[in-house]
Parts: structure tokens; sequence; C-alpha cells
């Protein structure tokens, strides 16, 4: 079964959503990923609020034939109010995006699964499914505890598994098994170096500068992807600071070869 694979903003932050679009469409990717929140004070954002800066996104779009896989991400912290969101909302849905991605910033897990699924029914409403990922430094540091979490704020939400974060949480293929496959809508797609315990400067400087293309590291790539469900769509989420001088549509060329291969031994040589 042909996987759809799209790129992750965080791969080419750099690069504003046109830019972004047409290198994914020259290394032969399916989709991309935009990041329309900043999420860090060092890294950039792309609302998409001008008028102009939304049509040369869709231009590209339309001229590329490429689809916004997700739209990224909200975190959900104790003061989250709905209405804050209403314009990553309506431009998710004006760019035909198919996922909001969540982050966990509410260490209180009932308010934090209230509020997901709060932005859940709204994403719904504007054609979008909300997944929540989970990152090992956050109050949501497993997959059993998204699962947790999500189960809680009802049946839209689904879990956004990115294989880094999973291989350096502790969770295991039998957390994946105990979840119901049609809550894993997509997943994002890195490897890396594996090390016996990790400081949370080690996670996050790892998770947003150094991440390797698959068989580059020594995470089990291939026994998570068979775990989870057949023909899931891939976001390749690989900032790679050792690439920063290479060209993005050449890295991201790289990139799609090297899981084309993986998927190739899991899926089977039509993947």
């Amino acid at each position: 079964m042909t996987r759809k694979l799209s790129v992750a903003h965080l791969t080419a932050i750099d690069l504003p959503p046109p830019a972004l679009i047409e290198a994914a469409a020259e290394a032969g990717l399916d989709g991309v990923g935009l990041r329309l929140l900043r999420v860090t004070p060092d890294s950039p954002g792309y609302p998409l609020t001008a008028r102009a800066d939304l049509q040369a996104t869709r231009h590209a779009l339309q001229a590329t034939g490429l689809k916004v896989a997700d739209v990224e991400f909200l975190r959900i912290t104790p003061e989250f109010q709905l209405s804050e969101i209403a314009a990553l909302l309506e431009v998710g849905a004006e760019l035909g995006a198919r996922h909001l991605i969540t982050a966990p910033y509410d260490d209180d897990l009932s308010r934090l699964s209230d509020s997901l699924s709060t932005v859940a029914e709204a994403a719904d409403r504007h054609g979008m499914r909300a997944v929540l990922e989970f990152f090992p430094w956050t109050s949501v540091p497993d997959l059993a505890t998204c699962w947790q979490v999500v189960q809680q704020a009802g049946p839209l939400p689904g879990i956004l598994l990115d294989t880094l974060h999973f291989d350096r949480s502790g969770s295991t293929l039998a957390d994946i098994a105990r979840i119901p496959a049609d809550r894993f809508p997509f997943l994002h797609l890195a490897d890396a170096p594996r090390q016996d315990s990790y400081t949370t400067e080690e996670l996050l400087d790892t998770a947003r500068r150094q991440r390797l293309i698959p068989g580059e590291g020594a995470i089990d790539l291939a026994a998570i992807l068979a775990a989870l469900p057949a023909g899931q769509p891939i976001g390749l989420e690989i900032p790679d600071a050792a690439r920063e001088g290479m060209p993005v549509a050449q890295r991201l060329r790289l990139a799609r070869q090297a899981t084309l291969d993986l998927l190739a031994r899991v899926d089977g040589p039509e993947a």
C-alpha cells in the first residue's frame, strides 16, 4: 500500500510556506505540514493572516498539487481559550489541512483532556482532526499517558506518535497494541542515536536540531512502523543541523529515499 509522505515544517523551519511547498514538490513528496504558530522564541511561525501570504501559499499548493497534511502546533496551557485559535482554525480550513497538532502544556491532565475535547470539536467543524503529540519533557511524557488524556477527551482526537519521542520516552510496542488503530491517523518519522538516559537539554536539542534520516540512527523504526496501522501517512520531521548547508530539496530527497527504503522492508516493495 502506498503511503503519503509529507514534510513537517520543523525540518526546514526558516522557509516560509510557499518555499517549503516548492522544495517538497521538487523532492517528490506529497504534502507539507505548516507551522502557523510560533513555538519557541528563536524559531518562526507563519500565521498566514495577511491575505497576500495566504494567497501565495494557496498558489504554491495549486501549482505543485501538494496537500497540507497538518497545521501546528497549539500548546494547550492552563489558560487556554478557544477564542485564541479562531484564526488558526480558519486558515487551516482554507488550506484544506487534514490535521491540527496540539501539544500538552498543562499539568492538570483532566483539564488538559477537557481542553483537547473542546479543540477537537472546533477542529472537526473546520474539517480537521485534532491530534495530541506527547513529549518526554512535558506532563504527557509517553504514549500511555497520551492515550489516557485522548481517551478521556472523547472519540474525536487522535494521537501523533513521533518516533523520536516514542523511543526516548520509554514507550513500548505493547503500548501501541493497546490503542485502537484509528487513533493513529499519521506519524512523524525521524531517526537518532540511542543512549541509556537523556537530560532535558539533550531531549530538546535532538528534537529541534539533531535528528537523522531513517537508517542513520539506532531507533528500531521498522518495528514501530510494523506495529502501527498499515498504510499510515508519514510526516518527515528531520531538522538536521549537520546538513543545514545543503539545499532543502536535496535534504528532502535523501530523507524521502531513505524512508522508501525503510518502507520496502516494512510494507513490501510496492510501499
